[in-house]
């Protein structure tokens, strides 16, 4: 069973949430602040976060930071705050997904499921395992990335768009292809999303990330791997 932590503190939302979840078979915990989600992240290992971001405590931006210091579960920002700024801001912190308030439930479980899926899709048999590069190896199959000797931790997100262009070296994946695979349909025209993930990707793995030698921008039609 998914188990779904649920950190919000309007309680009428919270009960919503949970009753719309327990029904669609989801193990649902709840914290009404960040220090209890955090708490509660680090005890009972959620497959999936739903995070408010005006929480009592402390900004959900700085609970996305903590989380992200352990943890690459998925995070779904949940927030009345709707301007691109503050969805960069919490896209740039770690979260993978942002839906503002108020929302279609129906939009947020497919979102969720979303999530889920692709955290858990597997590579396919017979592609490349190892990727190397004189900067970084990829293995496909661990999920995991290492820079000389240490390992670099990635977002389920990142993961996500990395494997994707990792995959297919050398080939232009068009902006709306990857906002499709990695965010689906509702976030095609999103380009925003892709410049903040690729910065940051680049920032984890390239010696230069501002000139940038294996993820590359085709200005205006999409990126590629150059191996």
């Amino acid at each position: 069973m998914i188990k779904v932590l649920v950190v919000e503190d309007d309680t009428q939302l919270v009960r919503a949430l949970k009753i719309n979840l327990q029904a669609r078979k989801f193990e649902v915990e709840t914290a009404s602040d960040g220090g209890n989600a955090l708490r509660v992240a680090a005890s009972r290992k959620p497959d999936v976060i739903l995070l408010d971001l005006g929480l009592p405590d402390m900004d959900g931006i700085d609970v996305i930071k903590r989380v992200r210091e352990s943890s690459s579960v998925p995070i779904l920002v949940l927030s009345a705050r709707h301007t691109s700024e503050e969805k960069i801001l919490a896209l740039d912190a770690g979260a993978d997904d942002y839906v503002t308030k108020p929302f279609s439930m129906d939009e947020l479980l497919a979102r969720l499921r979303a999530a889920v899926r692709r955290r858990e899709i597997p590579a396919p048999a017979d592609a490349v395992s190892v990727v190397t590069t004189d900067e970084f190896t990829v293995d496909l199959i661990a999920k995991k990335v290492r820079r000389g000797d240490r390992s670099v931790r990635l977002t389920p997100t990142e993961w996500h768009l990395l494997e994707i262009l990792i995959s297919n070296p050398g080939r232009l994946i068009s902006q709306r292809q990857l906002l499709l695979d990695v965010w689906g349909p509702t976030y095609s025209e999103h380009t925003n999303y892709l410049r903040v993930y690729m910065a940051q990707l680049r920032r984890k793995l390239e010696a230069d990330p501002s000139h940038p030698r294996y993820l590359i921008t085709e200005p205006g039609m999409g990126y590629r791997f150059e191996g």
